[in-house]
């Protein structure tokens, strides 16, 4: 097949371009650009969307000159702006926490990214990344089944709990059988600048905040029974569980437990109060299955570092569906990507509310 790679310069997506060069594919590489240079630098360490993008891009083309491989940027800077950052600054200042790297798959990587190197003249038959993910296609149901990558520790098939069939249909995951120490070794064989490279940072909320300029009014920060125990800089700066920068002093660690912004008031309280054996969630998408159905028993994992959690599903409607845990789970929090599973395979995902 024609192969379209998404190069994103790092150990990953090198190993998985020469893995399908390998197997005797017609591969091509392809980088998305994304960062505005009218734009202030960002603080800290690199990350996916930054100025050091083109330092990035240089690598990948590197890599792509030692697999002997064509390769192409392609320029997806205005659908990220509208469909990643517009969607950032807006889930904050309603105070939410956002999910920016899923909804980059969904919308930019397996989306525009494809449309646009199109456009551009790149033909291929299917799309690779080097996300640590499996997928089968089932014929009798023709259907895609997402499945956890074989490495555990790092499986990624969270971040893709929002694709389509349609987007599945047309991907590659090389690395789903291999674990990241593996990889590396196979990026050392092969002479691959890569192969000692740190992974980089995913999207950096905080200093991408402050380089977007999001802020909102300071308020009341109060405790379950009312009191007032301090002063918020804005609800944009905080997220359910969060403990630094609060600046109280207490007998006992406080907890971000809740966040009104209708009042622009941050609740605090005791680990305790983080607690939660219930949530609704929206935006359902099925991903391994057709549908979910009531009282359906899934783990739900309620962000990527989360240890999937035993759980009862149940519908409200065709939009929304409850969560109910059979023991309470910590920092349950709105505007977070739940995703659900049955053993190894993803079933789909939804977004907290």
């Amino acid at each position: 097949m024609k192969v379209a790679v998404g190069l994103s310069g790092g150990v990953d997506s090198s190993v998985a371009a020469m893995l399908l060069r390998k197997q005797g594919h017609d591969v091509v590489g392809i980088r998305m650009t994304v960062w505005d240079d009218s734009l202030p630098a960002i603080k800290g360490p690199h990350a996916c969307f930054g100025p050091d993008e083109k330092h990035e891009i240089e690598s990948a083309r590197r890599i792509a000159e030692k697999l002997s491989i064509p390769f192409h940027t392609i320029d997806v800077s205005r659908e990220y702006h509208s469909r990643v950052l517009g969607y950032f600054k807006a889930e904050y200042l309603q105070g939410r926490t956002p999910n920016p790297c899923i909804r980059c798959n969904q919308h930019i990587k397996f989306s525009a990214l494809l449309d646009n190197a199109r456009d551009k003249g790149v033909l291929f038959d299917c799309f690779a990344t080097g996300h640590y993910a499996r997928m089968l296609h089932d014929k009798g149901k023709n259907r895609y089944i997402l499945s956890k990558g074989r490495d555990g520790a790092k499986d990624q098939s969270y971040w893709l709990a929002f694709l389509s069939q349609p987007q599945l249909s047309r991907a590659l995951f090389p690395l789903g059988e291999y674990t990241k120490e593996q990889v590396r070794h196979m990026a050392r064989d092969h002479g691959l600048i890569t192969s000692e490279k740190p992974d980089s940072q995913d999207f950096l909320s905080d200093a991408v905040s402050e380089t977007l300029g999001i802020t909102s009014e300071p308020g009341p920060i109060r405790d379950k029974n009312g009191t007032r125990r301090g002063t918020h800089k804005g609800i944009c700066h905080y997220t359910i569980g969060q403990r630094k920068g609060l600046g109280i002093a207490a007998p006992h660690p406080l907890y971000v437990t809740g966040i009104d912004p209708e009042n622009n008031v941050l609740i605090v309280g005791p680990k305790s109060d983080l607690a939660r054996d219930e949530l609704t969630a929206s935006h359902i998408n099925c991903v391994s299955i057709e549908a979910f159905h009531d009282a359906m028993h899934v783990r739900a994992k309620i962000r990527y570092t989360h240890v999937p959690a035993a759980a009862t599903l149940s519908l409200l409607d065709k939009e929304k569906l409850t969560v109910t845990f059979h023991t309470p789970q910590t920092a349950v929090t709105p505007g977070q990507a739940i995703v659900f599973y049955d053993g190894d395979v993803l079933l789909g995902g939804a977004i907290i509310e």
